[in-house]
Protein backbone atom coordinates (compact mmCIF):
# COMPACT_ATOMS: atom_id res chain seq x y z
CA UNK A 1 0.00 0.00 0.00
CA UNK A 2 1.35 3.01 -0.78
CA UNK A 3 1.15 5.77 1.97
CA UNK A 4 1.51 9.69 2.59
CA UNK A 5 3.84 10.23 5.64
CA UNK A 6 2.35 13.07 7.85
CA UNK A 7 5.42 12.84 10.14
CA UNK A 8 9.41 11.79 10.04
CA UNK A 9 8.74 7.82 10.72
CA UNK A 10 12.68 6.59 11.89
CA UNK A 11 14.05 4.29 8.66
CA UNK A 12 10.75 5.23 6.81
CA UNK A 13 11.22 8.92 5.37
CA UNK A 14 10.90 12.27 6.06
CA UNK A 15 6.83 14.06 6.49
CA UNK A 16 5.78 14.74 2.86
CA UNK A 17 7.52 11.53 1.36
CA UNK A 18 5.10 9.20 -0.63
CA UNK A 19 5.97 5.38 0.38
CA UNK A 20 5.08 1.94 -0.28
CA UNK A 21 4.92 -0.52 3.11
CA UNK A 22 3.15 -3.29 3.95
CA UNK A 23 -0.20 -3.74 3.95
CA UNK A 24 -0.40 -4.30 8.16
CA UNK A 25 2.32 -2.19 8.81
CA UNK A 26 0.06 0.99 6.99
CA UNK A 27 -3.05 -0.29 8.62
CA UNK A 28 -1.96 -1.50 11.73
CA UNK A 29 0.44 1.10 13.04
CA UNK A 30 1.50 4.16 10.76
CA UNK A 31 -2.14 5.38 10.01
CA UNK A 32 -4.15 4.74 13.45
CA UNK A 33 -1.07 6.45 15.14
CA UNK A 34 -1.24 9.65 12.88
CA UNK A 35 2.27 9.10 11.41
CA UNK A 36 0.81 8.31 7.87
CA UNK A 37 -2.24 8.83 5.84
CA UNK A 38 -3.32 6.55 2.66
CA UNK A 39 -2.28 7.90 -0.54
CA UNK A 40 -5.53 8.78 -2.52
CA UNK A 41 -5.01 11.85 -5.19
CA UNK A 42 -6.90 14.24 -2.70
CA UNK A 43 -4.41 13.64 0.08
CA UNK A 44 -1.71 13.62 -2.21
CA UNK A 45 -2.49 16.99 -3.04
CA UNK A 46 -1.43 18.43 0.31
CA UNK A 47 2.02 16.25 0.21
CA UNK A 48 3.84 19.29 -0.76
CA UNK A 49 2.21 21.77 1.99
CA UNK A 50 2.83 18.80 4.48
CA UNK A 51 6.31 18.95 3.24
CA UNK A 52 6.85 22.28 3.47
CA UNK A 53 5.29 22.11 7.24
CA UNK A 54 7.90 19.50 8.27
CA UNK A 55 10.99 20.86 6.52
CA UNK A 56 9.89 24.30 8.76
CA UNK A 57 9.33 22.46 11.84
CA UNK A 58 12.24 19.78 11.45
CA UNK A 59 14.85 23.21 10.73
CA UNK A 60 13.86 24.53 14.20
CA UNK A 61 13.55 21.83 15.96
CA UNK A 62 17.67 21.07 14.53
CA UNK A 63 18.30 24.25 15.78
CA UNK A 64 17.21 23.76 19.38
CA UNK A 65 18.74 20.70 19.76
CA UNK A 66 22.15 21.78 18.23
CA UNK A 67 23.71 23.10 21.55
CA UNK A 68 22.45 19.93 23.00
CA UNK A 69 24.46 17.51 19.93
CA UNK A 70 27.88 20.09 20.74
CA UNK A 71 27.15 18.92 24.92
CA UNK A 72 26.73 15.23 23.75
CA UNK A 73 28.91 15.24 21.26
CA UNK A 74 32.93 13.26 22.17
CA UNK A 75 31.57 13.01 25.86
CA UNK A 76 33.13 10.36 26.92
CA UNK A 77 31.18 7.67 29.37
CA UNK A 78 33.11 5.55 31.58
CA UNK A 79 31.82 2.05 32.96
CA UNK A 80 33.66 0.26 35.25
CA UNK A 81 32.29 -3.51 35.29
CA UNK A 82 32.65 -7.49 36.47
CA UNK A 83 34.48 -9.79 33.57
CA UNK A 84 36.20 -12.58 32.72
CA UNK A 85 39.44 -13.56 31.59
CA UNK A 86 38.50 -13.53 27.92
CA UNK A 87 36.60 -9.61 28.75
CA UNK A 88 33.13 -10.57 28.81
CA UNK A 89 30.89 -8.72 31.03
CA UNK A 90 29.03 -10.63 33.60
CA UNK A 91 25.95 -8.70 32.69
CA UNK A 92 25.87 -5.90 30.12
CA UNK A 93 25.55 -2.02 29.41
CA UNK A 94 22.47 -1.17 28.29
CA UNK A 95 20.70 2.12 26.76
CA UNK A 96 19.27 2.51 30.29
CA UNK A 97 22.75 3.06 31.88
CA UNK A 98 23.90 5.01 28.76
CA UNK A 99 21.02 7.13 29.22
CA UNK A 100 20.97 7.58 32.96
CA UNK A 101 25.26 8.35 32.59
CA UNK A 102 24.87 10.85 29.55
CA UNK A 103 21.72 12.52 31.97
CA UNK A 104 24.03 12.53 34.61
CA UNK A 105 26.87 14.59 32.87
CA UNK A 106 25.09 17.02 30.19
CA UNK A 107 21.89 17.44 33.28
CA UNK A 108 19.39 16.97 30.18
CA UNK A 109 17.28 13.98 30.11
CA UNK A 110 17.74 11.96 27.04
CA UNK A 111 15.33 8.79 25.83
CA UNK A 112 17.00 5.07 25.90
CA UNK A 113 14.87 4.31 22.74
CA UNK A 114 17.24 7.30 20.61
CA UNK A 115 20.51 5.23 21.80
CA UNK A 116 21.23 3.79 18.76
CA UNK A 117 23.22 0.41 19.93
CA UNK A 118 23.52 -2.97 21.45
CA UNK A 119 24.22 -3.73 25.20
CA UNK A 120 27.82 -3.78 25.52
CA UNK A 121 28.92 -7.04 26.58
CA UNK A 122 32.53 -6.87 26.37
CA UNK A 123 35.58 -4.58 27.63
CA UNK A 124 36.99 -2.20 25.29
CA UNK A 125 36.26 1.25 24.01
CA UNK A 126 32.88 1.60 22.09
CA UNK A 127 31.44 4.79 19.60
CA UNK A 128 27.98 4.66 20.44
CA UNK A 129 25.28 7.14 18.47
CA UNK A 130 22.76 8.99 20.22
CA UNK A 131 19.74 10.07 17.77
CA UNK A 132 18.11 13.65 19.00
CA UNK A 133 16.92 13.95 15.67
CA UNK A 134 16.91 12.84 11.69
CA UNK A 135 19.33 14.97 11.08
CA UNK A 136 21.15 15.18 14.36
CA UNK A 137 23.10 11.96 15.19
CA UNK A 138 25.97 12.96 18.14
CA UNK A 139 28.45 10.52 18.89
CA UNK A 140 29.17 9.32 22.61
CA UNK A 141 32.79 7.60 23.36
CA UNK A 142 32.26 4.33 25.97
CA UNK A 143 34.79 2.92 27.67
CA UNK A 144 33.97 0.10 29.82
CA UNK A 145 37.02 -1.27 31.59
CA UNK A 146 37.43 -3.69 34.65
CA UNK A 147 36.37 -3.36 37.92
CA UNK A 148 39.63 -2.25 40.23
CA UNK A 149 41.31 -2.20 37.24
CA UNK A 150 42.94 1.88 36.59
CA UNK A 151 41.42 3.43 33.56
CA UNK A 152 44.88 4.56 31.80
CA UNK A 153 45.57 0.30 31.86
CA UNK A 154 41.70 -0.64 30.45
CA UNK A 155 42.10 2.34 27.63
CA UNK A 156 45.25 1.12 25.47
CA UNK A 157 46.88 4.50 24.58
CA UNK A 158 47.42 5.37 21.46
CA UNK A 159 50.93 6.20 20.06
CA UNK A 160 50.72 9.28 17.95
CA UNK A 161 51.03 8.80 14.64
CA UNK A 162 54.33 11.45 14.61
CA UNK A 163 56.29 9.51 17.71
CA UNK A 164 55.80 6.08 15.63
CA UNK A 165 57.08 6.89 12.07
CA UNK A 166 59.86 8.14 14.18
CA UNK A 167 60.69 5.02 15.92
CA UNK A 168 60.44 3.65 12.74
CA UNK A 169 62.70 5.78 10.70
CA UNK A 170 65.31 5.43 14.00
CA UNK A 171 64.92 1.33 13.55
CA UNK A 172 65.50 1.51 10.07
CA UNK A 173 68.50 4.16 10.92
CA UNK A 174 70.11 1.84 13.03
CA UNK A 175 69.74 -1.71 11.00
CA UNK A 176 71.20 0.59 8.33
CA UNK A 177 73.97 1.56 10.28
CA UNK A 178 73.96 -1.95 11.49
CA UNK A 179 74.80 -3.02 7.73
CA UNK A 180 77.02 -0.60 7.03
CA UNK A 181 79.15 -1.93 9.74
CA UNK A 182 78.94 -4.97 8.79
CA UNK A 183 79.99 -4.39 4.97
CA UNK A 184 83.22 -2.53 6.32
CA UNK A 185 84.21 -5.07 8.05
CA UNK A 186 84.00 -7.57 5.25
CA UNK A 187 85.89 -5.30 3.20
CA UNK A 188 88.65 -4.56 6.37
CA UNK A 189 88.63 -8.67 6.65
CA UNK A 190 89.44 -9.52 3.30
CA UNK A 191 92.12 -7.06 2.52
Amino acid sequence: MKVLLLKDVYKLGHAGDVKKVADGYGRNYLIPRGLAALATKSVLAQSEAVRTAADKQRTTLNAEMSGLAEKINGLTLRFPAKAGDTGKLYGSITTQHLAEAIERAIGEKIDRRNIGHQPLRELGTFKVQVRLTADLLPQVNVLVYREGQAIEAAAPAPAPAAEAVEAVEAEATAAEATVAEAAAAEVTASE
